[in-house]
């Protein structure tokens, strides 16, 4: 597996868990808000943070994002 794909992996399993959903509902999440669109064009900083910090940093990028759709 390529380091982005498992970077992408371990944040969508960090991001799961902190916010007690099923794997697919967090995969929705990404998807809809292009959550792996993000995480790959910003791997190189991204990938030095722990998952505490890379969880809220998602969390900020999706209300960003909800923000930008309305």
């Amino acid at each position: 597996m390529d380091k982005v794909l498992h970077f992408k992996v371990f944040c969508l399993e960090n991001y799961k868990t902190a916010h007690d959903l099923t794997g697919k509902a967090a995969y929705d999440i990404f998807q809809k808000y292009e959550v792996f669109n993000y995480i790959t064009d910003f791997f190189d900083i991204l990938h030095s943070f722990g998952a505490l910090y890379l969880v809220n940093d998602i969390d900020e990028f999706i209300s960003n994002r909800e923000n930008s759709i309305k």
